[in-house]
């Protein structure tokens, strides 16, 4: 039988289970090593009230409360909802990450 991926989709090296986490998306159960796992930092407000509370605030350097949350979700909802995407078999083949766009610092 061909074999797709070197590690079989999952990350579990010497560990012979792995506990269930719920998919963000559909609530189905898959893996922990095999979920896809995003963390995602949103402000607590949205953008149209940030004006406001930024104008009513007293304080000059006051940053508002941000939410901090790990997402977990199976792969065919990933897919489905596009945060991976399907790759050819040579860029599967890939292992390095891709590169990061990142904000620049603030000074």
């Amino acid at each position: 039988m061909v074999k797709k991926r070197r590690n079989g989709g999952r990350s579990r090296k010497g560990r012979g289970k792995t506990t269930m986490v719920d998919c963000g998306h559909c609530r189905c159960k898959p893996p922990k090593d095999k979920a896809i796992k995003r963390y995602s930092v949103r402000n607590l407000v949205d953008s149209g009230a940030m004006n406001d509370l930024k104008a009513a605030c007293a304080i000059e350097a006051y940053e508002p409360p941000k939410l901090y949350s790990k997402n977990y979700y199976c792969v065919s909802c990933a897919c489905h909802s596009r945060i991976v995407r399907v790759r050819n078999k040579q860029a599967r083949r890939v292992r390095t990450p891709p590169v990061r766009m990142r904000r620049p610092k603030r000074e």
